[in-house]
């Protein structure tokens, strides 16, 4: 009975603002699934679509690696930023010599900024209610 050989991936983990997403790469054709549907299906924007093939096409690795992302939270744009993230992760992991580049890019920090929450007493996270003097 033969074995079935194991299909090697590097898994990689990217987040911003509230969105997550994880990333399973392995060399291949360039494919890219992005919860089981096509980059141009699942995201809208154009924008979004060209971030997060940035890392890749910095690198010159475009059409090199397969990628099956799934990703979730958030909205259109922090999704797309959390995919970057991850795929740049991933290609770290894959090739450790491209870090130093990807990080002059600033693709490898993890972007920290969030909403900032709503006080009680207040309108917002730093609005007020209108003040009356008289």
């Amino acid at each position: 009975m033969a074995a079935k050989a194991k299909e090697q991936f590097i898994l990689a983990t990217g987040r911003r603002k509230t969105s997550a997403a994880r990333v399973f790469m392995k060399p291949g054709k360039g494919t890219i699934t992005i919860n089981g549907k096509k980059p141009d299906d699942y995201l809208r924007r154009m924008q979004s679509q060209m971030v997060i093939m940035q890392p890749m096409e910095l690198l010159s690795q475009t059409g090199k690696f397969d990628l099956k992302v799934t990703v979730k939270g958030g909205g259109e744009s922090g999704q797309a930023g959390a995919i970057r993230h991850a795929v740049t992760r991933a290609l770290v992991a894959f090739n450790p010599e491209w870090k130093l580049q990807l990080k002059k890019a600033g693709y490898v920090m993890r972007d920290p900024r969030m909403v900032e929450r709503k006080k009680y007493g207040q309108a917002g996270a730093r609005r007020r209610y209108q003040y009356s003097k008289r």
